[in-house]
């Protein structure tokens, strides 16, 4: 008899841990974006990746298990909510977005970056310094952020007097311990120190 058909006989196909390797897709290739600094946004030498697909479970009941499974990676601090609609980046902490429902066109690099079109199950992690800001989005648009090892992040737009500082603050970040995806290679695949 089949694996599923025996859990089907047994009454516990709805259950979760039986599905859970279908959740994440482990076989996902981001999409690599490097954006230059623009005077304003500093973005980093480090490229913003875009996981298409990422994760199989979404839906407006999806936060949960995107948070759950960011923290299992040390990605934590995080926060349920949506993308500010203005240019803005972190000089603190490198942050990952987690679009659990809907689909949103975000405009990331700053004014000189590019548009995207991003959508349940899709996962963001963008470098300290990268800008991002969202552009329009469903109804249904849900994400979960959160942070290499907890960190604390503070909110820059761009503007006269944040750096050099902003730049300090940037060069002065870990080397994330893990990525927020259990991807081969982790970050330094795509990151180079």
């Amino acid at each position: 008899m089949n694996r599923k058909k025996f859990i089907s006989l047994l009454g516990l196909s709805s259950l979760n841990f039986f599905n859970a390797k279908a959740m994440y897709n482990s076989n996902t290739s981001p999409e690599i974006f490097y954006f230059k600094d623009d005077g304003k946004i500093p973005n980093s030498r480090y490229p913003l990746l875009i996981f298409h697909d990422a994760f199989t479970k979404t839906g407006s009941d999806a936060s949960g298990f995107y948070e759950k499974e960011f923290a299992k990676n040390n990605w934590t601090n995080s926060w349920v909510n949506g993308v500010y609609p203005f240019h803005h980046y972190h000089s603190t902490s490198h942050e990952v977005l987690g679009i659990y429902s809907g689909s949103a066109l975000l405009h990331l690099g700053g004014e000189n970056g590019k548009q995207l079109t991003v959508k349940a199950g899709d996962v963001i992690v963008i470098p300290a310094g990268v800008g991002h800001k969202k552009i329009s989005s469903d109804d249904a648009f849900g994400v979960v952020g959160a942070y290499p090892d907890g960190r604390s992040w503070d909110l820059l737009r761009g503007e006269l007097g944040e750096r050099p500082k902003a730049d300090e603050n940037i060069a002065a970040i870990p080397f994330p311990s893990t990525a927020p995806l259990n991807v081969e290679g982790g970050l330094h695949k795509f990151w180079r120190k």
